[in-house]
């Protein structure tokens, strides 16, 4: 790793935090220094072992417990939106890797987390908290990614079972979960007034990685690697008890899961973009030209400062909507303003920083070429900066 620095001191001095926050942002800071190192191999096996070393780390030393709430093992009495986007932050800054590790933990057990019954979350929710039980969240399809309303999986109940058909695809931790977070239609789509479809009668399932009739084993590999697959259900048949929540909630549950960590893609871009700016400016500082230092040049401290104003603009929106969620205000409009320009401004940021390094900046295995390729799912996965634009829009409009 690169003589680098990564300080939340000032930060964490806003308004946004209290002291708690403060304690845990030393405490994972620390940690990911001791622990992580990116930049290893890139193939599906190592990747795969990474994550599962990242998980069950992460759940010795306290952080899964994050992602849970304390009446199932977790460290807090109910989610705390600035503290997971503390953890992605400073996860991402160090291994995008660890975040997405980190952060499917909370993801695949969020809505489990929020309406399961007791004795599915005691089953379950404590084995995420500790690390020893790797969760996934299953909502994406072929022809349903942002239209949600578009699913075609579905679920009829046979008895004291459901049976599931259909496919979910671009599923994060697909092939290596325990279990998996699965969203189905159990009545059919039905019109709107404005012909539109609604995206009632979907209903949330607990799926096991050993279920008969599901599978896992299409692969997907995308520019910055991670466990990703597309789920097949072929006559799956799981006991009626491991429903999540009432038939038909299914949408209202996934807009919920969502709610509680989309504000952290917004925290693992600026971890992103704070890692890119660092090594910028550490290269600038000692890169000879022209007799002097990069540094010395006013387009590079031109750059600098562009980059360092983007960074803070999109932390103050970040920890905004954190805090508006935790404070229990409404939190739609920030939280998609938070995420476009957090991803946004991070894509710009790390451009940059990958042309004030040259030739170096596109060679592989360098520190700015793979943040190059981490940050650009950001832009596209929980609700693309398009998306976000509508949701801005309309909250505006009302």
């Amino acid at each position: 790793m690169s003589a680098v620095s990564f300080d939340l001191t000032e930060r964490l001095t806003w308004p946004f935090f209290g002291p708690e926050h403060r304690t845990l942002a030393r405490l994972v800071t620390d940690w990911s220094a001791r622990h992580l190192t990116a930049g290893h191999g890139e193939g599906r096996a190592e990747v795969d072992a990474r994550c599962r070393q990242f998980v069950t780390e992460m759940g010795k030393a306290g952080l899964t417990a994050y992602c849970v709430r304390k009446e199932h093992g977790g460290a807090l009495t109910d989610f705390d939106s600035r503290a997971i986007c503390l953890l992605r932050e400073t996860l991402a800054y160090h291994d995008g890797l660890a975040d997405f590790a980190f952060a499917m933990q909370g993801l695949g057990s969020g809505a489990l987390s929020i309406a399961g019954d007791v004795q599915l979350q005691q089953q379950y929710l404590p084995r995420v908290a500790d690390g020893t039980a790797i969760a996934a969240f299953a909502l994406s399809e072929p022809d349903a990614g942002s239209d949600v309303a578009a699913m075609q999986t579905a679920a009829r109940r046979d008895g004291d079972y459901y049976v599931l058909d259909g496919a979910k695809t671009w599923i994060s931790n697909g092939g290596i979960a325990d279990f998996y977070c699965v969203f189905a239609r159990t009545s059919p789509a039905q019109l709107r007034a404005d012909g539109t479809v609604g995206a009632q009668g979907i209903t949330a399932f607990l799926v096991e990685r050993g279920d008969p009739g599901f599978s896992a084993n299409q692969r997907i590999d995308v520019i910055a690697p991670h466990p990703l697959a597309t789920l097949r259900f072929e006559n799956c048949r799981i006991p009626a008890g491991r429903r999540i929540g009432v038939e038909g909630d299914g949408f209202k549950i996934a807009m919920r899961t969502l709610d509680i960590f989309r504000a952290s893609v917004a925290a693992a871009a600026l971890g992103f973009a704070r890692r890119a700016f660092d090594e910028a400016a550490a290269h600038a500082r000692t890169r000879s030209m022209f007799g002097k230092k990069l540094a010395d040049f006013q387009l590079t401290q031109a750059a600098l400062a562009d980059m360092a104003t983007a960074i803070d603009a999109a932390a103050l929106l970040t920890y905004r909507a954190a805090w508006l969620r935790d404070t229990g205000q409404p939190v739609t409009k920030a939280v998609a303003m938070a995420k476009m320009t957090a991803t946004e401004n991070a894509q710009v940021v790390i451009d940059r920083a990958v042309q004030m390094f040259g030739g170096r900046g596109v060679v592989s295995g360098e520190t700015v070429e793979r943040l190059y390729r981490d940050i650009r799912a950001l832009r596209i996965y929980e609700g693309a900066t398009e998306v976000q634009k509508l949701i801005i829009a309309r909250e505006v409009l009302k």
